[in-house]
């Protein structure tokens, strides 16, 4: 007999757990069927407000789709180069320094491929254009029999290496919008936009369970078919026992409780300067490597158009001489 008990005791725990979950889910249903009345409104405001989380929330969801790429080395890298383990084993830099003792196209060579003294080297656009305009400046040289330098190889080389400046200053970008902006929108979608939704489905549970409450103490249920409740199935205020008003004051003080909280985390997710300083960080992460480029391109290009001058005089000249 006492194990009886027992065992119905444990059923009546696990009921009492079970009912408010099954009562908010009953409740949805007959939302969701058109069955229930007097569907517990939210204030204007909180609605607003879940429209303009709603609306930060796609917002960040669409710009990290597109800037998530600057988290990835080789987003700008050319799909159809292959390049050589020995091609990405030295810097352009380490490579040039190396051919400017070698004495022989031997040793030129073996400069070009020296073994790597640390890991590969990146894989962006302006370090694949560093390589190229390496290897072709190379090729140049070692077919040139004239007197002096080939003065397109020589461009080249001088290029490559700008060229490398250029990928180390793309990755020194991507570098800061990494820490200064991607972490801080990620943080914010995935932690103060999700506490929002977390407070906002609390929300929802106490409204469905303050209207099942007062569902039940109206005595609706099930009805097959459109038509209007049954008048004899509504209990007035003042034939409701003190318990169930005293179940509905409840419902009704948690439903309050939840929303002045959700609106709390709402606003504090709207309000917060985190996702415009992260912004400003971006841009000036862009701006600063922006500069650097304009930098790096305004030393090349004089020297660049230099050889090109006298390349072109020199050329006329021959061409008057001839």
């Amino acid at each position: 007999m006492d194990n009886f008990k027992a065992f119905g005791n444990s059923l009546s725990n696990i009921g009492q757990q079970i009912t408010p979950f099954a009562s908010r889910t009953f409740q949805y249903t007959k939302e969701q069927l058109g069955q229930a009345e007097d569907k517990t409104e939210l204030p204007p405001d909180y609605i607003d407000l879940e429209k303009r989380v709603d609306a930060l929330k796609q917002v960040h969801q669409k710009m990290l789709t597109v800037t998530t790429q600057y988290s990835h080395e080789a987003y700008d890298y050319p799909a159809n180069i292959k390049e050589s383990f020995s091609d990405l084993g030295r810097t352009v830099s380490e490579k040039v320094q190396l051919l400017s003792s070698a004495t022989t196209p031997a040793e030129a060579q073996a400069a070009l491929t020296a073994p790597p003294t640390a890991k590969p080297q990146p894989k962006t656009f302006s370090h694949a254009i560093a390589r190229a305009s390496l290897a072709s400046s190379q090729l140049l040289h070692q077919q040139h029999t004239g007197a002096g330098e080939d003065p397109l190889a020589t461009a080249l080389e001088k290029y490559a290496l700008s060229s490398e400046r250029l990928g180390e200053a793309r990755l020194a970008q991507d570098a800061q919008i990494q820490s200064r902006y991607l972490a801080g929108w990620n943080t914010t979608l995935n932690t103060n936009l999700m506490f929002a939704t977390r407070a906002r489905k609390n929300v929802e549970k106490a409204r469905l369970t303050l209207d099942s409450v007062k569902s039940r103490a109206r005595g609706n249920t099930w009805k097959i078919g459109p038509g209007s409740p049954r008048d004899d199935h509504h209990a007035a205020a003042d034939e409701l026992s003190a318990e169930v008003q005293e179940e509905i004051e409840k419902a009704e003080d948690e439903f309050v409780t939840q929303t002045e909280e959700a609106v709390g985390v709402m606003k504090n997710v709207l309000d917060t300067p985190e996702p415009l300083r992260n912004l400003a960080e971006l841009v000036a992460a862009q701006l600063e490597y922006h500069k650097k480029s304009a930098e790096i391109l305004s030393e090349l290009a004089p020297v660049i158009e230099g050889l090109q001058v006298e390349q072109e005089a020199n050329y006329r000249k021959s061409r008057e001489n001839a």
